[in-house]
């Protein structure tokens, strides 16, 4: 029947009509869409980037415990702890060399170390690359995630260097050899009477923006031959670089405490500090990984002395 087909075909195009109009969004429904993705991306970031930051510090202290790991086998192999920094007077066979390098074959890096001896016997001055391949070659380990600068080698003074999150605690200063890891140390687990513990051996410091300090390598530090703000700090350290040139030059004499810091301010590399919110991690004598708050700063030199007999332990 010719008036059915009619209508079947009327009723068709009318139901394709609708789903047309049905599919199609209009101005408003769009900017809506757009406002809802918007608030819930706002609402979501914060809470990714407090997981990504929870991640990196939960990694910044496995790192740091590996090197403790590291610095137990060398005092195994050894029986005593590294020299911060060693130069016995220019006598040493490893001038210059960081502590940091000389645990190398305890973090799985045996062949590093091999070409590292092979280069301190070709050349003694740790700036010539090669053959010193050490002094930027990037080992993660060294590296808090958190600064994804060091995650490639930086230049700094005609300099191609890779660096480290992690100094060795000198004690109070660079003066006093009142800690474990300094110039030309020597340290051994029964030179520690306040305990290994509540000793500390290491701790968090971004490099500073020009990259001047805090080479893992081997470094002179703000005061040759002391190793001093590069692979090696104090919790009271004193900006003695006030004569060398340079960023530093302008900072104040100290002594300079475990507080905030940042990436942007020169003065910052005189003391601990992490890229971590309210703290910094700190790996004991024992081998133990503490996050220390900025309020433990006063009881910081307590902890920083391996003999100083103080009746302390460390903040919760």
């Amino acid at each position: 029947m010719w008036w059915r087909d009619y209508d079947t075909r009327w009723v068709t195009k009318a139901a394709d009509s609708s789903s047309r109009n049905r599919l199609a969004f209009t101005l408003i429904e769009l900017l809506v869409v757009i406002a809802i993705i918007g608030v819930l991306i706002a609402l979501a970031l914060p809470a990714v980037q407090k997981v990504r930051a929870a991640a990196n510090r939960a990694e910044c202290t496995n790192n740091l415990k590996q090197i403790g790991l590291a610095l137990h086998q060398y005092h195994g192999s050894h029986r005593v702890f590294p020299p911060g920094v060693s130069f016995k007077d220019g006598k040493d066979p490893f001038p210059h060399q960081s502590w940091l390098a000389k645990v190398l074959p305890f973090v799985e890096q045996q062949e590093l170390w091999r070409l590292t001896q092979l280069a301190y016997q070709q050349e003694p001055y740790f700036g010539v690359n090669p053959p010193h391949l050490g002094l930027d070659y990037v080992v993660p380990v060294f590296t808090c995630p958190s600064d994804g600068r060091l995650s490639s080698a930086q230049d700094s003074r005609g300099y191609h260097v890779a660096f480290t999150s992690y100094l060795g605690c000198e004690g109070l200063n660079l003066n006093t050899h009142d800690g474990v890891l300094y110039l030309d140390s020597r340290v051994r687990m029964q030179d520690i009477p306040d305990g290994t513990s509540n000793t500390i051996m290491v701790g968090e410091r971004p490099p500073g923006p020009d990259f001047w300090y805090g080479w893992w390598y081997a470094g002179y530090g703000q005061r040759k031959p002391t190793g001093s703000a590069d692979m090696v700090l104090g919790v009271r350290e004193i900006n003695d670089a006030v004569d060398e040139g340079g960023n530093s030059a302008s900072c104040p004499v100290g002594p300079f405490s475990f507080t905030r810091g940042s990436l942007s301010e020169p003065c910052d590399v005189f003391h601990f500090w992490s890229l971590h919110s309210g703290g910094a991690n700190f790996l004991m004598g024992d081998g133990s990984v503490h996050f220390l708050t900025y309020n433990a700063a006063d009881v910081l030199p307590a902890l920083a002395t391996r003999n100083g007999r103080e009746p302390v332990s460390l903040p919760d």
